[in-house]
């Protein structure tokens, strides 16, 4: 499969709007590009025309493909519930409520399944797929039966670019921890690093970036600025920003703000050369 995925270091580092510009972009080139996630935590959703049901960032991030959504792009969506459970919904129907054990232990294998089958109807369907993580890559104690990071990579072998979030401070360790965590095999796949919600004078951070690439031996493919006011809605269950109220639809200057701003500050050529010469599956 030709694609690329992001994931990040930790949940509200901005994969969702980083999957948004990249839709546009490639878009934008003439690349028949479609989003994917394959599981989302999130009580945004979107219904559509037909009754199905979606997560609202996948939904954004088809608009900014300039495609039209479907449930294989978002195959698994748990809307959370009270006392610990979670309500599931699968290819765009509500099946049933688990407890977080519960889920764990009975829905992993058909989980992997319906990412699978999603995988190859959107392989299918485009030219490309940029696929957004959840959360981080490493939480060890859920790692042997997940399937939102590495095992999606795996699945649909593609590389994968790690998102940090500057803002919060900590992206040193938030990086190289990150990358130190991986297994061997799950660290081959990460083949850039982009920064997060940058403030300040760039020049001053020259030094950080070299360290970066020296330690890691991985390449930083930008830094993007913190951009205020980018009327994208936020995917993220965690995330406090406002941009979580705002609609679908609308005006299509949105997504061509973002990417531009988004472009100017990334080694586009660079990771272009990254999706295309590799996860030639």
């Amino acid at each position: 499969m030709k694609g690329i995925m992001i994931q990040g270091t930790a949940s509200d580092v901005g994969k969702s709007l980083v999957v948004t510009a990249l839709c546009r972009i490639l878009a934008n080139e003439g690349v028949k590009v479609a989003p994917f996630k394959s599981q989302n935590m999130s009580n945004y959703s979107h219904i559509m025309i037909d009754g199905m049901e979606m997560s609202r960032a996948q939904r954004i991030q088809a608009e900014a493909a300039r495609i039209c959504p479907t449930v294989w792009m978002n195959p698994i969506l748990l809307k959370p519930r009270s006392n610990q459970t979670s309500e599931v919904v699968f290819l765009g129907k509500v099946i049933e409520t688990f407890s977080g054990r519960e889920y764990r232990e009975q829905f992993y294998e058909k989980g992997i399944e319906i990412i699978k089958e999603s995988l190859n109807q959107l392989e299918s369907e485009y030219e490309m797929v940029v696929i957004e993580g959840a959360g981080s890559p490493v939480e060890l104690n859920l790692s042997d039966r997940e399937i939102v990071n590495m095992k999606v990579a795996e699945l649909a072998d593609v590389p994968v670019v790690l998102v940090a979030d500057i803002d919060r401070g900590g992206v040193f360790a938030s990086i190289i921890g990150t990358l130190e965590l991986l297994k061997p095999d799950e660290r081959q796949r990460v083949r850039g690093i982009i920064i997060n919600k940058f403030r300040g004078d760039l020049t001053l951070f020259a030094e950080g970036i070299t360290l970066l690439e020296e330690k890691t031996g991985i390449p930083v493919l930008g830094v993007l600025p913190f951009i205020e006011n980018h009327m994208i809605e936020v995917e993220d269950s965690l995330s406090s920003e406002i941009e979580m109220t705002v609609e679908v639809g609308g005006s299509d200057e949105k997504y061509e703000k973002l990417a531009a701003e988004m472009k100017r500050h990334l080694k586009w050529d660079q990771l272009k050369e990254i999706i295309h010469h590799c996860g030639n599956k």
